[in-house]
């Protein structure tokens, strides 16, 4: 018997009697992070990485939350559960579960590279490893995050002196905060929409230093966003909301960016290659970190992803899941199950297999 099944509410240990992300209301849930298709309303207790309780409260309301640290052990059931750091978004964490020395790591969703944060990656030995795939094809390879933000300020600089506003599209919890981070070292008016301004007052009331920032409010003068910065969801893309900022320049911060066209099927000014999961030898460098003899690969390109590692050595199987559908992160087609879609003007090789190298 598997120490963890693939259910269809979500990935339970039998044993402790404790699901991982589940998507539908469960008795004991443990949480990976607080993006919204991995953390859901209606499950009686929640244990979290202690960062992720206060996000938690602003997304899913009062419940019992069980906080812990990473590193330390929590006994559900004679189930060892330890929570480790995913690199993903404040909070986000990998959960270990150990049984009569069979150990699995469940990924959530992860990043390798440092982005001063959300914290570092720790790779953790297991014998079965649950991994992502969001960018599992070899397409996928990110700049350094130095070299994205020196972008990102070369672009605000180049508005500012044409009198424009600049608008940042990035997801609320995660890229957010990098992109405020970035536009901090070049202008001092930074003004948020009030999705992005709820997160920033939790995760400020919490503990965590980040730049200041003022609400897009009806009130706020329009000249005032003469020259600023303005950052937003997503989903205030193309809405009335924008016409506030004329004249405005758009630019859109997500991995999706890698591929050529999205940002013209998006029809914004600039796409910043920015993504708070792993890319291509990020998963891979990651999976070889773990020793693990099986790998299950969820959300994402899970089916080019496990048969590239099939074909190196690791044995690998798809799992299909109800994650990675936020609304916020990726293309429509990738919710629909149509990700040729969005790497329809790409040539698409998967790297040689025989150079046994990861």
């Amino acid at each position: 018997m598997a120490l963890i099944d693939f259910t269809d509410k979500g990935l339970y240990c039998r044993q402790g009697d404790f699901y991982i992300d589940p998507w539908r209301p469960v008795k004991q849930a443990v949480i990976t992070h607080g993006h919204s298709d991995h953390a859901r309303f209606g499950s009686q207790a929640y244990l979290c990485h202690k960062y992720s309780e206060p996000i938690l409260q602003l997304r899913l309301g009062h419940n019992i939350y069980q906080p812990v640290e990473w590193g330390a052990n929590t006994f559900l059931n004679g189930v060892k559960l330890s929570f480790h750091p995913a690199g993903h978004v404040i909070g986000s964490s990998q959960i270990r579960v150990e049984y009569k020395g069979e150990v699995w790591v469940a990924s959530g969703d992860y990043k390798t590279e440092n982005d001063g944060i959300s914290g570092q990656f720790e790779p953790i030995r297991c014998h079965t490893f649950i991994t992502e795939s969001t960018f599992g094809l070899p397409i996928y390879k990110w700049k350094t995050q130095a070299e994205i933000y020196s972008s990102i300020q070369d672009w605000i600089v180049q508005n500012k002196a044409a009198d424009k506003c600049s608008v940042l599209i990035a997801y609320s919890l995660g890229k957010a905060q990098r992109v405020i981070e970035a536009a901090s070292k070049v202008s001092n008016k930074i003004f948020v929409h009030g999705a992005i301004y709820n997160m920033h007052q939790t995760l400020t009331q919490a503990g965590w230093m980040l730049p200041p920032v003022e609400r897009v409010t009806a009130e706020t003068d329009k000249a005032a966003f003469k020259g600023a910065v303005v950052v937003a969801p997503p989903s205030a893309d193309g809405t009335p909301w924008m016409k506030r900022f004329n004249p405005y320049s758009v630019g859109t911060c997500s991995g999706w960016m890698q591929v050529r066209g999205n940002a013209r099927r998006r029809n914004v000014d600039a796409g910043f290659i920015m993504s708070d999961h792993a890319d291509w030898p990020g998963l891979l460098q990651a999976i070889k970190a773990t020793g693990a003899e099986k790998v299950f690969v969820t959300h994402g390109f899970q089916a080019a992803f496990s048969r590239y590692l099939n074909e190196i050595g690791i044995a690998s199987a798809e799992v299909k899941t109800e994650y990675g559908n936020d609304e916020e992160e990726a293309p429509p087609e990738v919710f629909e199950g149509k990700q040729e879609e969005v790497l329809k003007d790409e040539t698409i090789e998967l790297p040689d297999t025989n150079t046994g190298e990861l």
